[in-house]
């Protein structure tokens, strides 16, 4: 899976109460609250979220509050993935549960600007950017199918069919 998108760049430590604030918790509809992401920076941010953009930030991404909400703002807002240099465990466990992508590479963030363009090759571990190259180590297949179906319940219902058609046929 490739995707080509445009650079968001942020800081270390952006909490979920900075991807989608809580004060926005009630809200169940995913494209509802896709248009809330990010308005923990300043409530004109969320306007910056292009399609396919990439999150590219710092250390603990994804720290605070275990809440799922700020995973789904992310995919249904159209961000294709986020690259950091490290992830607080919940979020990322909730990104690869929700099939949204995660990527480690802090060669990548150190040295990708916001607004630059990259293409990123999640089953072959790189990021291109105009002028360079980074490595990444590449997502797990069964990681891959998770992010390919849109969620581990959506893999898990591919996997539980593909059983019953072999154990019928």
């Amino acid at each position: 899976m490739m995707l080509e998108g445009r650079i968001l760049k942020l800081g270390d430590s952006i909490n979920t109460d900075i991807i989608y604030p809580g004060r926005f918790s009630p809200i169940t509809d995913p494209e509802e609250m896709a248009k809330h992401a990010f308005q923990g920076i300043s409530d004109d941010f969320p306007s910056r979220i292009e399609k396919n953009c990439f999150i590219v930030a710092g250390t603990n991404f994804g720290c605070g509050s275990s809440r799922e909400q700020a995973v789904i703002c992310l995919k249904y807002a159209g961000v294709a993935g986020v690259i950091a240099k490290g992830f607080a465990r919940i979020f990322f466990r909730n990104a690869i549960n929700q099939g949204f992508p995660v990527i480690t590479c802090a060669d990548a963030v150190n040295k990708i600007s916001d607004g630059e363009i990259i293409t990123v090759d999640f089953a072959g571990g790189k990021i291109t950017t105009a002028t360079e190259e980074f490595s990444f180590p590449s997502l797990p297949p069964f990681i891959m199918g998770i992010i390919e179906a849109g969620g581990l319940i959506n893999y898990t219902k591919i996997a539980l069919k593909k059983q019953e058609e072999k154990r019928i046929g």
